[in-house]
């Protein structure tokens, strides 16, 4: 379940709320995600559509979030999907990390990518050019600073003198994710990471070819392809019984039953429903009580059959 990120109703309570009855109901997980600035003036077409401001309008920040949520539930993990990590000092998001998998007592999933926004680029004081390289680079610092004792780095964007990491994480192992929509992210995944993670908006075929080159990519470097997970955003909108040439997560409960399972039929581990797209959540005129009672309808309604998630190694 996406938790309550963006728009009015995106309060504390409703946070808890949302969280409760998701881990009440049998949900696996919950999920938040990032954005960091909402541009007023922007050359970038990624903001020029018109479902642009509805969504990213107002987003809270994703891993205080996660760790206020920590302390209102008990078993359900814990994930970011994603955090831009060019824009972090790669040890202080470590120690961010390393924490919150310690509040949650190892409940964490860590999404990483590189980053879009050129707005947002120049608001951190990075520049664009080579972003895949450094995210590449401050992968290594976090999972070094995660899984060793003692870490160091010496690298393009980042120096680590050896230090003695401390306190340590719950799991033992960095329980990272990486985003990203091409051939080349999905291989980086299966080669670096415990699986993918989509963007919103993905088409059942997307997750397909996303499933098999992560797995691929894991056989490559010597992994197990069957500990690969693929977790799939389902941007929901929910309403009336659709016809044919429907997006995916658009229409019924029932139509929305059905894409589930055919991600999960195409090679897709986890599918985490988020209703921080649909304007009729989230929309500058949207009712917050009327966006949580929608939303709780649709909770019960989709509740999960539970499918074993693969360990972190």
């Amino acid at each position: 379940m996406g938790v309550p990120l963006s728009g009015a109703w995106a309060t504390p309570g409703t946070q808890v709320r949302v969280a409760q009855q998701a881990e009440a109901l049998g949900y696996q997980s919950l999920w938040t995600f990032t954005r960091l600035l909402f541009p007023l003036q922007s050359n970038d077409a990624e903001w020029s559509s018109d479902f642009q401001p509805a969504f990213h309008y107002g987003v809270a920040e994703p891993l205080i979030t996660l760790g206020f949520l920590a302390g209102h539930t008990e078993r359900i993990r814990l994930g970011v999907s994603v955090l831009n990590a060019p824009f972090f000092a790669p040890a202080v998001l470590a120690k961010q990390l390393i924490q919150l998998d310690r509040v949650s007592g190892g409940r964490l999933d860590a999404g990483l990518a590189q980053g879009w926004s050129e707005e947002e680029f120049r608001a951190v004081g990075l520049p664009m050019e080579r972003r895949v390289a450094r995210t590449l680079e401050y992968v290594e610092v976090l999972r070094r600073m995660w899984e060793q004792d003692q870490a160091e780095f010496h690298g393009e964007f980042t120096e680590l003198p050896r230090t003695l990491v401390r306190p340590r994480p719950v799991q033992p192992a960095f329980p990272l994710l990486l985003g990203g929509s091409t051939e080349k992210a999905w291989a980086r995944a299966g080669r670096l990471a415990q699986g993918w993670v989509s963007p919103g908006f993905v088409t059942v075929a997307e997750v397909a070819d996303a499933a098999s080159g992560v797995r691929q990519a894991a056989e490559r470097a010597g992994r197990s392809a069957d500990d690969m997970r693929v977790v799939v955003r389902a941007t929901v909108f929910l309403g009336e019984q659709l016809g044919s040439g429907r997006p995916p997560f658009n229409g019924s409960i029932n139509q929305i039953r059905s894409d589930i399972e055919q991600m999960h039929d195409v090679g897709a581990t986890e599918v985490f429903l988020d209703f921080n797209f649909d304007p009729r959540v989230v929309g500058p005129g949207a009712d917050p009580a009327g966006s949580l009672g929608r939303v709780e309808e649709a909770l019960s309604a989709l509740a999960p059959t539970r499918r074993p998630v693969p360990a972190a190694r």
